[in-house]
């Protein structure tokens, strides 16, 4: 049996939207380009350096495949491209970024089946739709959140109005150079 984290990057304000997805006449993206470097390294350090599956929506494994296969002689590009890769979609995405799968139909029973597997962790990128799934039927394990010290005002959010109540654990909490603050949550 493995475990489901998230990966996010949000604003103080807790907008999860980046500049890649400028849906819902988003105009505030680039918050997080200032910071990119210095917490970059620490996201390779604390969430990239163990094996690990990843688990994604759509837009995010089209926006990651088309990056990642072309990056050569990067520690954290070989570790992602050599991961198995599951991409939650109703289509039919080009699954030709090395060890890529499809995940479709009952997305919540397939995700708890992926976790009663032996394997490693299963990261999710962003992919803020799948999230609010998993989240609605509780199936995040560790949220492992990369606060930046922006305020936005608007954008998508990683938790609705709707969410529901649960309880977390602080686990580590440390500050990039530039004052971006992870913190990793498991529920308890």
């Amino acid at each position: 049996m493995r475990e489901l984290a998230i990966l996010t990057f949000l604003t103080l304000d807790g907008v999860m939207q980046l500049q890649e997805d400028g849906s819902g006449d988003f105009d505030r993206g680039g918050w997080a380009t200032p910071f990119w470097e210095e917490v970059m390294a620490q996201v390779g350090r604390e969430a990239m350096s163990l094996p690990y599956d990843m688990l994604f929506g759509r837009k995010t494994y089209d926006a990651f495949a088309a990056h990642w296969p072309n990056v050569e002689g990067d520690p954290a590009a070989d570790m992602m491209n050599a991961a198995r890769k599951y991409v939650v979609s109703g289509g039919s995405p080009d699954l030709s970024w090395n060890n890529s799968h499809l995940i479709s139909g009952d997305i919540p029973a397939e995700v708890a089946a992926l976790k009663q597997q032996e394997g490693p962790l299963l990261q999710v990128h962003g992919s803020r739709h799948l999230l609010q799934t998993l989240l609605a039927h509780d199936l995040v394990d560790e949220f492992r959140l990369w606060i930046f010290p922006v305020i936005v005002g608007s954008g998508k959010r990683l938790f609705e109005a709707d969410a529901a109540p649960n309880r977390l654990k602080l686990v580590k909490s440390e500050q990039s150079p530039n004052g971006v603050v992870m913190t990793i949550f498991r529920k308890i």
